[in-house]
């Protein structure tokens, strides 16, 4: 299936953004913390995909992707990976959170 990817990904968003509204996690509504925390997986992850297709390490079905590729031969899906599934770690990160008022810090740990 040509869009396979695109259809993991966008089931995994969609599947995530209730998170938003349900426990007003406001990871969508403070962008610059969200792509502060994005920004080194995006980064590091394209660098090594790219550096990794370039020396035939490894590669990408054309028949699972789109057939658009960025610089690099990387997919189009293979950077979309990047984005999603950190914002969906992070959005469940923080329904968890709210849902069970952890705010962090060293309350409740045994010594």
């Amino acid at each position: 299936m040509k869009a396979a990817y695109l259809l993991v990904l966008a089931a995994c968003a969609l599947g995530t953004l209730p998170l938003e509204f349900y426990y007003h996690t406001r990871v969508y509504r403070r962008p610059r913390r969200w792509l502060l925390a994005l920004l080194p997986v995006v980064v590091v992850f394209v660098l090594w995909d790219v550096w990794a297709i370039a020396r035939g390490h490894w590669s990408y079905d054309p028949g699972q992707t789109s057939g658009i590729t960025l610089p690099g031969d990387l997919p189009l899906e293979e950077l979309l990976f990047f984005i999603v599934i950190p914002t969906c770690a992070i959005l469940t990160f923080e329904a968890v959170r709210a849902a069970t008022g952890w705010r962090g810090g060293d309350e409740g740990q045994v010594e």
